[in-house]
């Protein structure tokens, strides 16, 4: 953990140059377990951040986390650090659903953990649950989101279980020995959580996240407005100047190449920065983009046309929609112009709707939405 630790932040030591004069509005540390990390080693992390990039005074900073993974001392030192947001991945409330889910932690633990984040200070709390689980009946879900509401969390995010190839889960499905996942259950669930959650004052504003007013996930909202985001670290994933792009996966390989980056760096500019642009707008040189950075590994080229289309479909996800003027502003095009035949069959079926000068899936298709997406992509074809 040490050596991984000090190698996120010679990567942040490299980026830095390339994202001067930009403000980072929030920060946060997830994929995997990040609270399995001992605070000395969070520290030369946080601290890295700070010194390298300008970060927001009132910046959102979350944590994701596994109840079973904290205690008291630890929340307390991550509040110290300056973590303002966690995020439970609490999945269920009943002890045999988690066995299930081969969860590490029980009920008892997230309400430890709950307590224990609100005694360090934390006033920004998301839990993460899972429903339509096997063998899950309405009435057991109803269960788990009441236990929710009842702690009083900022923040909820509910998700279907979906199968992923490669899980075990996915495997016994194959074989016969659990069932699939039942979609007509599933839609019940989420029917009767969305207006359950808005008679408790929750505001329903992306498909599968609630929150109090003014809560929402700043950072994800930036992934759904197809922002700009930096990744630093083992497998994270970044987009920035239209530019997707990917580190190793592999945490021993990262390593070796951020060590291998920082060297050419150092004997390259005596310890100045190879790339040291004045302005953000230097992030349009994209050739230049991730010159000397060998951890890179995966690089999707920018594509205009996928842009746009990524732009609409994530904006779809969120209730607010696609702000019409915005898409204009940033493409330099009406989206009729690009998407004159998908725009008229999703209105057409009935999927979406423009409300004040925004497109947005209708409340009756939110569990449709899949069916509006794709005919936004490029070289969709109906037949």
């Amino acid at each position: 953990m040490g050596p991984y630790a000090a190698a996120v932040a010679r990567e942040a030591a490299l980026w830095a140059p390339q994202l001067a004069g930009r403000q980072a509005e929030t920060v946060f540390f997830g994929g995997g377990t990040p609270s399995l990390l001992p605070l000395p080693e969070m520290r030369v992390i946080v601290s890295a951040l700070r010194e390298r990039f300008d970060i927001a005074p009132d910046a959102e900073v979350t944590l994701e986390a596994n109840p079973g993974t904290v205690d008291a001392a630890h929340l307390r030192g991550l509040r110290d650090l300056g973590f303002n947001r966690i995020s439970f991945g609490v999945q269920s409330f009943h002890d045999e659903e988690l066995r299930r889910l081969e969860r590490v932690h029980d009920a008892r633990e997230v309400e430890d953990a709950y307590r224990w984040a609100r005694d360090a200070g934390f006033e920004n709390v998301n839990l993460d649950l899972i429903y339509g689980l096997q063998g899950q009946s309405l009435a057991g879900w109803q269960a788990n989101l009441e236990a929710a509401l009842a702690l009083g969390p900022e923040h909820l995010s509910l998700y279907a279980l979906t199968l992923e190839d490669g899980t075990p889960m996915t495997r016994d499905v194959a074989r016969g020995r659990v069932e699939a996942p039942d979609p007509d259950m599933q839609a019940d669930m989420f029917e009767w959580s969305r207006d359950r959650l808005a008679r408790a004052g929750y505001r329903h504003y992306e498909v599968s996240n609630w929150a109090r007013p003014g809560r929402e996930c700043r950072h994800n909202l930036v992934y759904w407005r197809n922002g700009d985001w930096l990744g630093l670290g083992a497998g994270a994933h970044s987009h920035l100047a239209g530019e997707r792009f990917a580190a190793a996966a592999s945490p021993s390989r990262y390593i070796a190449l951020v060590d291998e980056a920082a060297q050419v760096r150092l004997s390259t500019s005596s310890g100045r920065a190879v790339n040291n642009p004045a302005r953000p707008e230097a992030l349009e040189g994209r050739a230049a983009l991730l010159e000397g950075m060998p951890q890179i590994r995966f690089h999707e080229r920018h594509d205009r046309a996928r842009e746009m289309a990524e732009t609409v479909i994530l904006a779809l996800r969120l209730r607010e929609g696609l702000d019409l003027a915005a898409f204009a502003r940033r493409f330099g095009v009406e989206l009729e112009s690009v998407f004159a035949a998908p725009l008229r069959e999703t209105l057409g079926l009935g999927l979406t709707e423009v409300v004040d000068g925004r497109l947005r899936l209708r409340d009756s298709a939110v569990l449709l939405g899949d069916e509006a997406f794709l005919r936004f992509l490029p070289g969709y074809d109906a037949a």
